[in-house]
């Protein structure tokens, strides 16, 4: 009896084992930036585009501000307007950690312990003044900028970059 119970538990630890993988190997590697100074990314940033995702929803003029703490971690602060409030303000306090030191680029972002997701920051340009962000599912994508608004030619560009990272650049929200 108690070696069926040993087999059975093994069974089902393999096919969570299996399964659980099976949707991340279902996506292509997603390529993150070479490397990240974490203190030039931090500050603030302006979303300029988002996948949709029930904890943005009605958001508008989001911004998003990094500030390294004593510890090591990151504290994460998301804000927006929600549309028809009245000018009604919603805010998240979070904080990340970096997974990948040799990159800066891979992080995990909590803002309900002990629950964590991805954050990786998958491009940023030279001056960090602009980045995309986004999760190894492809669930979630973020563009980024440090003012509220982007030049057309530059957000061309960055759908460019978001098709070439296997996003479909179509399902993107646009800020408001």
């Amino acid at each position: 009896m108690m070696k069926k119970i040993i087999l059975l538990a093994i069974a089902l630890f393999l096919a969570v084992l299996f399964f659980g993988c099976r949707k991340e190997l279902s996506h292509p590697l997603l390529p993150t930036a070479d490397y990240v100074d974490i203190k030039r990314y931090t500050g603030r940033w302006y979303e300029i585009a988002r996948y949709p995702h029930r904890f943005e929803n009605g958001c508008l003029d989001v911004t998003a501000d990094y500030e390294m703490q004593d510890d090591g971690t990151i504290q994460v602060v998301n804000q927006c307007l929600l549309a028809g409030e009245g000018g009604k303000i919603k805010k998240a306090v979070g904080k990340a950690r970096i997974v990948d030191p040799s990159t800066n680029a891979k992080l995990k972002v909590s803002f309900f312990w002990p629950f964590s997701g991805d954050y990786w920051i998958l491009y940023v340009d030279p001056d960090y003044q602009h980045a995309i962000v986004g999760a190894p599912a492809r669930k979630y994508l973020w563009i980024l900028s440090r003012q509220p608004q982007m030049d057309p030619l530059l957000l061309d560009s960055l759908l460019g970059k978001v098709r070439s990272l296997g996003y479909d650049p179509n399902r993107l929200i646009l800020a408001k």
